[in-house]
């Protein structure tokens, strides 16, 4: 993946997240889960819009090898990060996160081997913007048990989401 096409990325993002009139007709917050629809898709990236409630999480995941990058177009989130890319040898490892606030206007980017955790810990709602390339194919969930991360999930596009 080329340091450009992240970057294209992270542009595309930042510029749906500030037109307002874009997402905001479209986002939906959901009690029971966090909301998300497709934005859009191209041949080599997909767009997400997600809706997050105080307290909502996707929980430790990865991207199945896609890169991307996210914007927060309203409120605030919280990622943490595995302090160890992806690897076959991931699971089974003792892993640490980082935790980064992100609020409205901040983007992310991100390389095919990261693993993180998105949560909305502020007191209102938050919108968020992604951009995937090449488009989710495939996505595997961990938890952390005593600082080990373990696999408990594989997901793909289509069957799961």
């Amino acid at each position: 993946m080329s340091p450009s096409v992240r970057v294209d990325l992270a542009e595309i993002v930042r510029d749906i997240a500030a037109d307002v009139s874009r997402w905001r007709p479209l986002v939906r917050f959901d009690e029971t889960e966090r909301w998300y629809t497709r934005l859009a898709v191209a041949d080599d990236y997909e767009v997400w819009l997600l809706g997050w409630l105080p307290g909502q999480r996707t929980g430790i995941h990865d991207h199945g090898g896609s890169a991307g990058a996210f914007a927060v177009a309203q409120g605030q989130v919280r990622e943490d990060t595995v302090d160890q890319p992806w690897s076959e040898d991931l699971p089974g490892q003792r892993v640490t996160l980082s935790r980064t606030h992100l609020s409205t206007g901040v983007t992310r980017r991100f390389d095919g081997r990261h693993v993180h955790e998105v949560v909305n810990d502020g007191p209102v709602p938050a919108v968020t913007v992604h951009a995937y390339t090449p488009a989710l194919d495939s996505m595997s969930r961990y938890r952390l048990e005593s600082g080990i991360l373990a696999l408990t999930t594989s997901e793909r596009a289509g069957d799961d989401w």
